[in-house]
């Protein structure tokens, strides 16, 4: 058989793996952005343990592999309580990225100028609404790009969860290869799925952050007070509210 046929024969089995792969890192994906959001407060904190705690737990994530920390949750958690490998994997890849997402968003909001947050305070503005109305859209702004490449490196990253057992875009390729005798062909068909949602989640990122700059762009001016003219009208409406 040619790789064509073997690409049209093998597509429904693709396509339903494709579905478990974008499952398994849209629940890992919602988990870290949450566990992401705590890290980075924690180390963002004036409360040193809590600074130290976050800052260890980054350490300790981004200093081992992904691969040792699918086995040692599946292995050792199953010991305690049964875990189905959909969950392993969701959860170990929630907590492999939520380390890279707190830097991220850690970044972004360090990256907010501390003026733009004393103007927005000395308008009448709250810790709360300062964060939503100031400090979160500007850093959205900033770890946008940032995050939609975290996101696409958490798709190929659930690659790993084949180890574990559990059948998704990987693991079909390497059920098939054992059928039929034809690694190469096989590698490369996955090698194609893994490359076109890839290439939809840079156009979907990309898409979200033209559009997030369009509707969020300043107006230049001269003496650079663009933001600061739009925080003044924020505080106008804040005002009249």
């Amino acid at each position: 058989m040619t790789f064509f046929d073997y690409f049209v024969e093998y597509a429904p089995l693709f396509i339903e793996a494709s579905w478990v792969t974008l499952r398994l890192t849209a629940v890992a994906l919602v988990i870290a952005m949450v566990l992401g959001g705590v890290i980075a407060w924690m180390v963002m904190s004036r409360f040193g343990p809590l600074r130290w705690l976050g800052t260890a737990y980054i350490g300790l994530i981004r200093g081992t592999p992904l691969i040792a920390q699918i086995f040692v949750l599946y292995f050792g958690i199953s010991e305690i309580v049964k875990m189905p490998a959909f969950w392993a994997g969701a959860l170990a890849l929630a907590a492999h990225n939520s380390a890279y997402i707190a830097e991220i968003f850690r970044s972004g909001f360090q990256a907010v100028p501390k003026g733009l947050v004393e103007a927005s305070r000395s308008l009448g503005m709250g810790r709360r609404k300062t964060l939503r109305r100031v400090q979160a859209p500007l850093a959205l702004r900033t770890t946008l790009p940032v995050l939609g490449n975290q996101y696409i490196i958490a798709v190929k990253d659930s690659s790993l969860v084949s180890f574990i057992g559990m059948t998704e875009l990987f693991q079909t390729s390497r059920n098939l290869q054992a059928q039929n005798y034809e690694p190469l062909q096989m590698y490369l068909m996955v090698s194609i799925y893994y490359l076109a949602i890839v290439l939809v989640l840079t156009f979907v990122v990309n898409r979200l952050e033209h559009s997030l700059s369009k509707h969020r762009r300043p107006v230049d001016t001269p003496s650079g007070g663009s933001d600061r003219g739009s925080l003044v009208e924020s505080g106008k409406s804040e005002g009249a509210e």
